[in-house]
């Protein structure tokens, strides 16, 4: 599975942690910027290149978006019509969200979310299967039907 990361300045340092952690994972990475720390960027240059990306091909891959506190980056990678985006506050809540609505991107607050528990919830996201439970399925498709 190829996993898109993108982050601005605040998120910078989590996405190049993250980088590591995937690859050592066995995640193949490809990070759409910020490829260098600069103080004035937006988040929503990158966090629509990831978005745009994983909705091309939302089946065989996923998306990471960061920023400060993870909102704006939800926002801009929802707009997209075939990602489903989980700004992330616990485990718990993205096994949740892969389960019962296939998230397929994953939207981080580098500011309120330490280290250890940006392990365990980029882990738990994409070790987490879709049930393809039928109830799940049909608001899966009500949810597309909603921009159409």
């Amino acid at each position: 599975m190829l996993i898109y990361i993108g982050s601005d300045h605040r998120g910078f340092q989590l996405k190049e942690n993250l980088k590591g952690f995937l690859k050592d994972l066995g995640y193949e990475i490809s990070d759409l910027g910020a490829k260098e720390f600069v103080q004035d960027d937006d988040y929503p240059d990158y966090a629509k290149e990831v978005a745009y990306k994983v909705n091309l091909d939302p089946m065989l891959s996923r998306g990471i978006v960061i920023c400060g506190s993870g909102v704006g980056a939800d926002i801009v990678a929802n707009r997209f019509q075939r990602v489903r985006c989980v700004l992330a506050s616990s485990p718990d809540q993205v096994m949740a969200s892969r389960n019962d609505d296939d998230t397929n991107a994953l939207a981080l607050a580098a500011d309120f979310t330490d280290w250890e528990s940006t392990k365990r919830i980029v882990s738990v996201w994409l070790q987490t299967p879709f049930s393809n439970d039928p109830r799940h399925k049909r608001r899966i498709e009500k949810i597309a039907q909603v921009d159409q």
